[in-house]
């Protein structure tokens, strides 16, 4: 089986649009996709995707936009003959409000929304995708030894007792719920931060300048998660972000968070006494 996310009748012959946005989670997918055998093309963002894996594809099978030109993203998807499109990797928040480059599609999307949040505006764009034919895949497709697994990881005794963590997980779950964020930090029942459009690392950042003893980071999902777009990632640079806020406890949700290099992660996680747990409830 390629992948448990794929859809029922998914047609391994059909190449994968990639479009990438920053750091390594776009690398991990172009690389599943080619170790699986089959045809990926990219979609890179100027300033956001990394240069070393636009070179790794032929010049035929990438191109370059800009953040916001959707027209020209709808036309690459109909160059390269796409029926498939997946998307990874985060785009500069601050993007969607100077440095954003829409073109007229772009533009009458956003002027329709009511809300301007992650789900509305790539909700839209996915139905602009499958207006000519593309099918938007779940952004965990290919991923699947890369999500958090269930027990704990990195230093195997977790430090956190249950009470706590369960707080934990409904404070992330409320944030969630009410579209604040997918993470937040707390100390011994007291919430130190949530995330919110800032972005998980300077959340932690903030926390630390807290008492951080008996102190936990937890990331979750949406009740009802559009996996195609804004699936939460942990990997190495937030681990590192938590070594530098004196955070040693984490809990990501099973099988809904994508643990990014998991491997390198679980070695150095061990290595700065830090506790991974994945949870299900």
């Amino acid at each position: 089986m390629l992948s448990r996310f794929l859809p029922p009748d998914f047609d391994p012959a059909q190449p994968i649009a990639l479009i990438a946005g920053q750091g390594i989670y776009p690398q991990l997918v172009a690389a599943a996709i080619r170790e699986a055998g089959l045809e990926v093309r990219l979609i890179a963002f100027e300033e956001e995707t990394n240069p070393t894996l636009f070179d790794t594809f032929a010049a035929e099978h990438r191109t370059q936009i800009k953040v916001g030109q959707l027209g020209k993203m709808l036309k690459s998807l109909e160059k390269f003959a796409s029926r498939y499109a997946i998307m990874a990797g985060q785009i500069t928040p601050r993007r969607l409000f100077k440095g954003l480059h829409p073109d007229l599609k772009a533009t009458r999307i956003l002027f329709s929304l009511k809300r301007r949040n992650a789900e509305t505006i790539f909700g839209a764009i996915a139905d602009e995708m499958a207006a000519i034919g593309v099918h938007l895949l779940d952004a965990r497709s290919f991923l699947d030894r890369e999500l958090a697994p269930a027990g704990v990881i990195g230093v195997r005794k977790f430090p956190i007792e249950t009470e706590y963590l369960d707080h934990g997980i409904d404070i992330a779950r409320e944030c969630a719920r009410l579209d604040i964020g997918q993470g937040c930090v707390v100390r011994k029942g007291t919430v130190l931060a949530v995330e919110a459009f800032e972005g998980t690392d300077e959340m932690i950042r903030r926390a630390g300048a807290f008492k951080t003893d008996h102190t936990l980071f937890v990331k979750t999902v949406k009740a009802h998660q559009d996996y195609r777009f804004d699936v939460p990632c942990f990997g190495l640079k937030t681990l590192e972000t938590l070594r530098e806020a004196a955070i040693r406890a984490v809990a990501l949700e099973t099988d809904k968070v994508i643990l990014l290099d998991h491997a390198t992660v679980e070695k150095q996680a061990r290595e700065w006494g830090i506790s991974i747990r994945g949870f299900t409830r």
